[in-house]
């Protein structure tokens, strides 16, 4: 396989299904992001945190493949008129969602409870978190007006929602796993 093509040299890129649409579409945006965001989660994977964590960044790494898929493919030639699809890709689950959720519960257990917004950083690792956070909510965003145009199954938002959620209670687990400070955001009175 060669890594190189020469397709995409006048600004043009394939959809899965074949479409061409410039390099700039809302839609390779879309699902550029989520490439950029998997990018983020290897940061986070590669640090020195628990192996339950690693292993649960592979398992999101691989959705956010399927979730690219999703957003890579032209909603004209996935599904036939009788409603039946035509491409064979597969699909983020209800039980996808209700893993982060589970993990999310699972680590908001083992914190004090959250009174005030707090600052990005205190460790590399809790940064890296809050990087992958602020890039699966551009993601979102983005995939959300792929969405209003070309609509999609909803269960992707849904799921960038939920990892920005589980991304920031990781974040503040990490901080406190690794003893870093948690700076609180205490708006100045004026």
């Amino acid at each position: 396989m060669k890594i190189y093509t020469k397709t995409g040299d006048s600004g043009t890129t394939a959809l899965f299904g074949g479409t061409r649409v410039p390099k700039h579409h809302l839609r390779i945006e879309s699902y550029g992001t989520v490439d950029e965001l998997n990018s983020h989660l290897g940061l986070i994977r590669d640090q020195k945190i628990a192996e339950h964590y690693k292993g649960l960044i592979i398992e999101i790494q691989n959705k956010l493949f399927t979730l690219g898929a999703i957003l890579a493919t032209d909603p004209n030639k996935a599904v036939l008129k009788n409603g039946k699809e035509r491409l064979d890709i597969e699909k983020i689950s209800l039980q996808d969602i209700e893993l982060l959720e589970k993990e999310i519960d699972i680590m908001n257990d083992a914190l004090p409870p959250m009174t005030h917004f707090v600052l990005p950083g205190g460790h590399q690792s809790v940064s890296f978190c809050h990087i992958a956070r602020c890039v699966c909510r551009r993601a979102e965003r983005l995939a959300s007006a792929l969405n209003e145009l070309e609509p999609f199954d909803n269960r992707v938002l849904t799921y960038l929602n939920r990892l920005s959620d589980y991304l920031f209670v990781l974040a503040r687990k990490l901080s406190f796993d690794l003893q870093a400070d948690e700076i609180k955001w205490i708006p100045e009175k004026k």
